[in-house]
């Protein structure tokens, strides 16, 4: 019983389930995918390195990151 006091009360402070890192990090995530849409966007030269090989590239490692940031656990949780 004691046990489901003590997760019920941290829940009930009003804590973030993420600490700052990762909302840092989904954050920079955001922006990456975002760039890579951007590369990826526009009507001249379709079959352009930057539209077929760099701009994919980029928008998978913007949800990688987002992924990580999701998984990220850090040492202290004082954050």
């Amino acid at each position: 019983m004691a046990q489901i006091k003590k997760s019920t009360e941290s829940v009930n402070k009003g804590s973030f389930v993420f600490s700052k890192i990762n909302y840092q990090l989904f954050i920079a995530s955001v922006l990456v995918v975002i760039i890579g849409f951007t590369l990826m966007s526009g009507e001249t030269d379709i079959y352009s390195f930057t539209k077929i090989t760099l701009a994919p590239i980029v928008v998978v490692l913007g949800f990688a990151i987002g992924f990580a940031a999701i998984l990220y656990r850090p040492k202290n949780k004082s954050n």
